[in-house]
């Protein structure tokens, strides 16, 4: 098993990040082998009809990477270039996110193989309710609490609520996050991540003394976080000058108006085609001048090929895993980009996530600006422990940051020592 989960790149990487910051923490080989490998790997086979009458076999995955905090957390995703390996690496990040933020959580990650965008809301709810179904004995609100990830939204986690609330026979409210509002959602949970990477990268900002409003951001990715990332930025007065999703790339550098290309895509599925920008190379954007980089879409975009042409101050990971250790190696020796790692740029979603789950365990709901403030307060502790430990220790701020999370798991895996 773990030579097929190390076959698998992202996995890979994952565990490359965590050895180094093993080596760093001096950690002993029980410890390490006991942090770093996930505690369960679950497939399942999830059989559905189609609405033309076929029948089709989906594989449906999730990874519990430790329960050692308390129970996992982490997102569902459909797509598909999902596998076992790339759901393994991502519990494993969503684990030192949590560790990092202080939420009594462990990582978890699911995901099915297959095309959402050509499937019918018919076929999603059948796919939903009986991958559900699958995972009912491996799940609970104190044991895996799913919440919505790439292909999947607000809708799917209702589905599964109310599949395994029907099963319980009474409402679970908690068993899920990102769910609507009526049905015990959290106000603030569907801007969530992206506000965080708002909110980070304007600290950064601060932090090399430039005025928000004097500055520029590309956005790669235009789903819920690189969305919410530009709204959120272009509210604090950062010019956008560029922006992509997965039809492609647009840029301005007078500025991009994020409220028309909202409702532009809201009307045509795309930003392309919009009258306020013009056409770009979605892998020329990336290396676009520009003081915020936000990396909002998918894993390794930034690599030891485009990374000496990066041309940003601050570079705000807002999807998982998006640079490469290759690309780490010649950041740190450039020295010149303010780097927010993804364990804490993006870990707005899971705080909030967190929040809503412990309002749903209290049965009490709180405003969106309490929960906000709430998420801003928790983002700037975290901002400035990894900033103090990598200063301290004289290290990037990725490794200042996974060694914080790291040594929280591994402390605590020896407090509980091993069972017989």
């Amino acid at each position: 098993m773990r030579e097929d989960l190390l076959r698998n790149p992202v996995f890979a990487m994952a565990a490359t990040q965590f050895d180094l910051v093993a080596d760093f923490l001096g950690l002993n080989d029980e410890l390490r082998q006991r942090t770093k490998w996930p505690k369960r790997l679950i497939t399942v086979t999830v059989p559905i009809r189609h609405d033309d009458g076929s029948t089709k076999v989906y594989f449906g995955h999730r990874v519990q990477h430790h329960l050692t905090r308390g129970p996992v957390k982490g997102g569902l995703r459909y797509h598909p270039a999902v596998d076992l390996g790339e759901v393994a690496a991502l519990a494993m990040w969503m684990n030192w996110k949590c560790a990092l933020m202080d939420l009594p959580f462990g990582g978890g990650k699911g995901g099915i193989t297959c095309d959402p965008r050509s499937m019918s809301m018919g076929e999603l709810e059948r796919l939903t309710r009986r991958y559900t179904m699958e995972m009912i004995p491996f799940i609970g609100e104190d044991i895996d609490i799913m919440a919505p990830d790439m292909g999947t939204n607000e809708q799917t986690m209702a589905w599964m609520l109310d599949t395994y609330s029907t099963h319980a026979g009474r409402l679970v409210p908690g068993i899920v996050t990102g769910k609507p509002l009526g049905l015990q959602g959290s106000a603030g949970r569907s801007q969530a991540t992206g506000h965080g990477v708002a909110f980070l990268a304007c600290r950064a900002l601060n932090k090399l003394g430039i005025k928000l409003t004097d500055a520029t951001a590309v956005v790669q990715g235009f789903g819920n976080v690189g969305s919410h990332a530009a709204y959120g930025l272009a509210n604090s007065g950062v010019k956008i000058t560029g922006i992509s999703d997965v039809t492609g790339a647009i840029w301005n550098a007078g500025g991009i108006d994020t409220r028309k290309l909202r409702d532009h895509v809201a009307a045509r599925g795309s930003i392309m085609g919009f009258p306020g920008a013009e056409p770009i190379d979605p892998a020329a954007l990336l290396c676009q001048p520009c003081d915020i980089l936000v990396p909002a879409a998918t894993d390794m975009v930034i690599t030891g090929e485009n990374a000496p042409k990066l041309k940003c101050r601050i570079l705000a990971e807002g999807a998982n895993g998006p640079t490469t250790p290759d690309a780490d190696k010649v950041i740190d020796a450039r020295g010149d980009i303010f780097l927010i790692p993804d364990i804490l740029c993006n870990a707005g979603g899971v705080t909030v996530s967190y929040f809503e789950w412990v309002q749903n365990l209290q049965r009490f709901q709180w405003s969106e600006r309490e929960v906000l403030t709430k998420l801003e307060t928790m983002l700037e502790s975290a901002f400035s422990r990894v900033l103090v430990f990598a200063d301290r220790n004289k290290l990037s701020h990725r490794m200042a940051a996974q060694a914080l999370a790291v040594k929280i798991v591994a402390d605590v895996k020896a407090q509980r020592g091993l069972f017989p």
